[in-house]
């Protein structure tokens, strides 16, 4: 497990692996604003999931950027997901 960080100051918060990008917020919310480093990394094209865990009640997709509940998530990994 690793973090991203960026030339020109963008940062994901863990890279699992050399296939998973995770950001994380604290946010029942999620603005386009909270997936901007998430979006500059996915222009790159080296990875296969790119991941915002928050705390939004329901899982959505925003431009191939998977925003999903904490629990969700946790249940994923935790079941092999996101290899």
């Amino acid at each position: 497990m690793s973090y991203w960080r960026s030339t020109s100051g963008f940062e994901v918060d863990f890279i699992i692996g050399d296939h998973t990008a995770v950001e994380v917020k604290a946010k029942e919310n999620v603005s386009a604003q909270d997936l901007k480093s998430l979006r500059a990394l996915a222009e790159e094209k080296k990875l296969k999931h790119y991941i915002c865990v928050c705390l939004e009640p329901r899982l959505r997709n925003v431009d191939g950027i998977i925003v999903i509940p904490y629990g969700e998530f946790l249940e994923t990994l935790w079941n092999g997901g996101y290899a």
